[in-house]
């Protein structure tokens, strides 16, 4: 995995030019610090950048950015293309030779072969790469089809321009000057905690949507609209009109031959490799297939808390020690979470606001103490339909379009009579009386969620309440004006037949893995050079789950059936069948206790009128209603702090 970057400038002199490239390479070099490279193509007044980390092929046949054998192509490339020796097999007998073992030289050859699109409907992997066809004098940017790799670009000054980080952008001074934070962006990060592709915190520099080629020539004045090699939508349409798997036996046999193919391919390293277990069923399942085709004890990783209700430590243990894994163990306190926090800016290179960066990016530096590359479970969720919004939201609206509106609303306000701290403890003392599975964490968050879920008016709303922090982003966020997001166009566009919780995945699939999980993951691990690899979204694997009814994702009030009847060949049911935690972090707790001094510094009304870009009153008064205990709006509170902070780093 690497970072790249790259400038395509006619008006500037070879030198600047590479310069300038090899400057934007370097604000990405901890994506790869093994290796670094620049390739200019000087009467285009186009250069490539390239930051190594080394994973497949260590020696120098490996270097980028990478030129075609023919001489036509030549591209820098971030990412792993998992079947390249399968590719690499079916290249030989067209005539295709290699140097060596990389799957960067497959790339191009399969480019020189079948077309950058071809390539790409060919390779499983996750890979962003920017492609110079020297013959056609035009630029390729592709990115992998989930979006599990970044790449933004844009046209400021005359240039355009792309890289894996807009720290790379920023480093330019030609470009920085030209960069205006987008208002828009902003509100969208304070009702989702993510800015949703393909905006960026800047106006007019947008990320790559997934699954998509973007292609522009010489005398194009700005870039052309992406063009879709694969999309989830597609996939959705295909899995219905094939017909489903109606089996129960199939659809896990199937499930797991997919699934051991893409764990095999996602083990191929020449450097050492773990995984993340959590104790619950994505991590698990990744995890006991690894072993079971390991020859030695996988190395695993679990973050810990001193705050029971988040801890999953003993759960990720006894699944280790019934597979036999090499476990390791990381105790997390706020002291520590502390520690991370004020790097955020540097780590994450627009704001972001899913708190479960803390603890992943701790996980991750101490993996990396051990492994270069880590499997996650990341993906199972949106691939079998496993959120409580997926599970309980469909029989909430069932139940919900039953109560007339007035009598919904008045019980609404009734649960938000009650605080949140009342709710904990009342419904904490009964926990015990419940099976382990239907035991529910932070009570008090989903008793406010629920009365938020009773006033929505259509499964619309409520969906997007479900998903919302600021329920209206534009008050919190003055002058941004109407903002349409991703999340609505994407209501707009859903295919016709699907249940509530089909249509929930569907839009978390398409929204919310690439612009908040994946981009959680990328940048924690790769801030400190470790890559992570995502089993569960294999392409094939997503196809494959759309044409699952969903009596097979959903069965006896709970999700990812299909996952959990597959789990329980290798784990027993005792070991997973329990609550759904998530990889949260009590960071509502922490607000009120440790992190108070540094959040309430950053959220003072004279902080947030310097910034310029909060309603001071309404912040001040979340701040308040979360100190008092009456509300938990620590969800609202951190998409304000990580802007603040943001911005604060960017002065500096």
């Amino acid at each position: 995995m690497c970072g790249i970057a790259g400038i395509w400038d006619p008006s500037v002199a070879p030198d600047e030019c590479r310069a300038r490239v090899a400057a934007m390479s370097d604000a990405v070099r901890h994506r790869g610090p093994d290796d670094h490279g620049v390739w200019l193509d000087e009467a285009a007044g186009l250069g490539l950048g390239q930051r190594r980390l080394s994973i497949i092929d260590l020696s120098e046949a490996g270097h980028q950015p990478m030129v075609s054998a023919s001489g036509r192509y030549v591209v820098t490339y971030n990412g792993e293309i998992y079947n390249f020796r399968r590719l690499r097999d079916e290249l030989l007998p067209l005539g295709h030779r290699f140097r060596g073992e990389s799957d960067t030289e497959v790339l191009l050859a399969a480019v020189e072969e079948w077309g950058p699109r071809g390539a790409a409907e060919r390779s499983v992997g996750m890979f962003a790469f920017a492609l110079w066809d020297r013959e056609e004098r035009k630029l390729h940017l592709v990115r992998d089809r989930l979006g599990v790799k970044p790449l933004v670009y844009g046209r400021l000054g005359g240039a355009f321009f792309f890289a894996s980080e807009l720290h790379a952008v920023r480093t330019d001074a030609r470009l920085r000057a030209a960069l205006d934070i987008d208002r828009g962006s902003l509100a969208m990060l304070a009702q989702f905690s993510f800015v949703p592709d393909p905006g960026t915190v800047y106006q007019h520099v947008h990320k790559l949507l997934p699954g998509t080629i973007l292609t522009i020539g010489a005398h194009d004045e700005s870039p052309p609209a992406p063009l879709p090699y694969w999309s989830i939508e597609e996939a959705v349409v295909e899995g219905r009109r094939h017909g489903a798997i109606s089996s129960a036996e199939e659809a896990v046999a199937e499930l797991d031959e997919l699934l051991r193919d893409s764990i095999e391919l996602r083990m191929i390293s020449d450097v050492p490799l773990g995984a993340f277990l959590s104790g619950g069923i994505d991590s698990s399942a990744v995890v006991a297939i690894m072993q079971s085709l390991s020859a030695r004890p996988v190395k695993t990783f679990t973050v810990g808390y001193s705050e029971g209700d988040y801890d999953e430590a003993g759960d990720a243990r006894r699944v280790a020690k019934h597979l036999g894994t090499d476990h390791h163990e990381l105790q997390l306190s706020a002291g520590d979470v502390m520690s991370v926090i004020e790097r955020l800016p540097q780590i994450y290179d627009e704001p972001f606001a899913d708190s479960s960066q803390l603890p992943t990016t701790l996980i991750s530096e101490f993996a990396r103490r051990h492994v270069t590359v880590v499997l996650t479970g990341d993906g199972g969720d949106e691939v079998f339909a496993g959120y409580n919004r997926h599970v309980w939201g469909r029989r909430a609206w069932r139940m919900l379009q039953v109560l007339p509106r007035r009598l919904r609303r008045s019980m609404s306000a009734a649960l938000n009579s009650v605080s949140v701290d009342t709710w904990d403890r009342a419904v904490g003392a009964a926990d015990g009386l419940l099976p382990p599975r239907f035991r529910m964490r932070s009570p008090g968050d989903k008793m406010a969620k629920l009365a938020r879920l009773l006033d929505a008016g259509t499964a619309r709303e409520m969906y997007v309440d479900l998903v919302s922090h600021w329920r209206e982003p534009s008050s919190v966020v003055p002058r941004a004006g109407l903002v349409r997001t991703p999340v609505d166009r994407m209501l707009d566009q859903i295919p016709t037949g699907l249940d509530f919780a089909e249509i929930a995945a569907l839009v978390d699939t398409k929204v919310f893995l690439p612009g908040d999980i994946l981009v959680k993951v990328d940048r924690a691990s790769m801030s400190v050079g470790l890559e992570a690899r995502e089993p569960l979204l294999d392409h094939r694997l997503v196809e494959y789950a759309w044409r699952l009814p969903l009596s097979l994702k959903h069965r006896g009030g709970v999700g990812k059936w299909v996952l959990r009847e597959l789990l329980a060949r290798y784990v027993p049911r005792a070991m997973f069948e329990r609550p759904k935690m998530g990889f949260g972090v009590p960071i509502h707790t922490w607000l009120r206790g440790e992190l108070r001094p540094w959040a309430e510094e950053l959220l003072s009304d004279q902080s947030l009128r310097d910034a310029g870009i909060f309603d001071p009153t309404l912040v001040r008064r979340k701040w308040k209603e979360h100190q008092s205990g009456v509300r938990n709006a620590h969800s609202e509170l951190w998409s304000v702090l990580m802007v603040q902070a943001w911005l604060r780093a960017q002065v500096r």
